[in-house]
Order: C-alpha cells, then sequence, then structure tokens
C-alpha cells in the first residue's frame, strides 16, 4: 500500500459481516448493517504528548479491532474500501 498514516491514525479493512441469519434466511447487500470487526493495515507513528515525546500507539498491523459504528471515515485506497480513524476510536483488540 502507498499510504501511510500519520500522528495517531490506523488504517482499517472492515471484515465482512454475514450473509444469513441463524434461521437461514439470505440477508440482502443493502440490509446489511457494517461490520464494526476488522483488520489494521497501517498505523502512524503515534501522538506526541505535552513534553513534545512520541507516544506509541498501542496497535499493530495486522491486529483484529472493534470500532464504533459510526467510527473513522471511509475512503478508497488502490480501489480497497478502507476507513481511517484514530486510534482513539477503537474499542478493542480482539485476541
Amino acid at each position: 500500500m502507498a499510504f501511510r498514516p500519520l500522528h495517531d491514525r490506523v488504517v482499517v479493512k472492515r471484515l465482512e459481516g454475514e450473509d444469513k441469519t441463524k434461521g437461514g434466511i439470505i440477508i440482502p447487500d443493502t440490509a446489511k448493517e457494517k461490520p464494526a470487526e476488522g483488520k489494521i493495515i497501517a498505523v502512524g507513528p503515534g501522538a506526541r504528548d505535552e513534553s513534545g515525546k512520541l507516544v506509541a500507539l498501542d496497535v499493530k498491523e495486522g491486529d483484529r479491532v472493534l470500532f464504533g459504528k459510526w467510527s473513522g471515515t471511509e475512503v478508497k485506497i488502490d480501489g480497497e474500501d478502507l476507513l481511517i480513524m484514530k486510534e482513539s476510536d477503537i474499542l478493542g483488540v480482539i485476541a
């Protein structure tokens, strides 16, 4: 990827949602909710604290994360739909 996020921002690729309900009903694309789970594709170097010291991020490339439903900015990079968000928008890392 030819994109590097700045400061405490990360690039996230949404993981695919379910195509069927538990009862086997197929959900059309227009009715699916966008998943709030994704994989970190790229991370910025970190933010600076009040003294100017660089504070590294808690997440790294490859982490599976949960984020808020309306978090981030949707972008298309190299033909791929991605999200750019601040690390603070991430709710947690899935182990």
